[in-house]
């Protein structure tokens, strides 16, 4: 019987094989549901740690779920070259903004993580089951993206902990993924929370993940990513004025450093 089991299981594995190699719609679901099944189980596993160790929701729990999620690069074949981390080494909080791409970009953000550093995401992830929980245990601050009163109240606060606590404040200011090869116009919330906080921009770039995924082809594949960490951009002495010419400045800074990692023209 269990020898039965197990050839039924290999003819299994065998024929999902060879439709991946066939089929790239295969290819593709089957490793994205390989991916959201890993983030639900190291999620899982990884959170009795977090309350163990931590005692609960801290931003400190990151270097635990930065240690699980930096070895999913290797079951997807993904490398990392990185430039710049000297320049997270300011003195005291910042504001670090980057650009969203997938839901691939958890494997790019772990793999930079500074310590004490707190990521800006939208509020639905809390439910997402055990991703919810581990995030939440990571010290994420999830802002409401349908109220803007609520979300500038958060941003508000989010403000005194960085004056008080000292820590970085991770954000995506094009606000929604954007799997394009290009930056999508930025919101300016992160820049009137710099500007607010008198705290320094350091911008991150991740080179474009279109030539190994896409799902509007279908196409995931193991690929490198390139990455650099661009020096701080200091905010000291702007006023509420000044937002619209950093936001501006962050942006064309970005999108050049975008097209050159990625190879193309800007």
């Amino acid at each position: 019987m269990e020898l039965g089991w197990l050839l039924w299981g290999a003819a299994v594995l065998l024929l999902l094989h060879v439709l991946m190699e066939l089929s790239p719609t295969v290819n593709f679901a089957v490793r994205i549901g390989f991916y959201c099944l890993l983030c639900l189980v190291s999620s899982a596993l990884t959170a009795p740690l977090c309350l163990l160790v931590n005692g609960g929701r801290t931003v400190k729990n990151m270097k635990i779920i930065k240690t699980a999620v930096k070895t999913f690069k290797y079951l997807f074949g993904l490398r990392f070259e990185v430039k710049g981390l000297e320049n997270f080494n300011v003195d005291g909080p910042a504001i670090i903004v980057s650009n969203h791409q997938s839901i691939l970009d958890m494997m790019g953000l772990m793999e930079i993580l500074p310590d004490n550093c707190a990521q800006v995401a939208k509020k639905e992830l809390m439910y997402a089951g055990t991703v919810g929980l581990i995030i939440y245990l990571g010290g994420v601050i999830f802002i409401n993206r349908k109220s803007t009163s609520s979300a500038k109240m958060v941003m508000s606060e989010v403000a005194k902990t960085m004056a008080s606590d000292k820590v970085k404040v991770w954000v995506y200011p094009e606000g929604t993924r954007n799997c394009t090869g290009d930056l999508l116009p930025f919101k300016k919330g992160a820049f009137h929370l710099a500007v607010q906080a008198q705290v320094p921009v350091i911008p991150v770039v991740y080179s474009s993940f279109t030539t190994f995924y896409n799902p509007k082809k279908k196409l995931f594949t193991s690929g490198k990513i390139k990455v650099e960490v661009l020096p701080p951009i200091e905010t000291k002495g702007l006023t509420p004025d000044d937002v619209t010419d950093l936001t501006d400045r962050c942006f064309r800074t970005m999108r050049e450093t975008l097209f050159r990692l990625s190879g193309r023209p800007s």
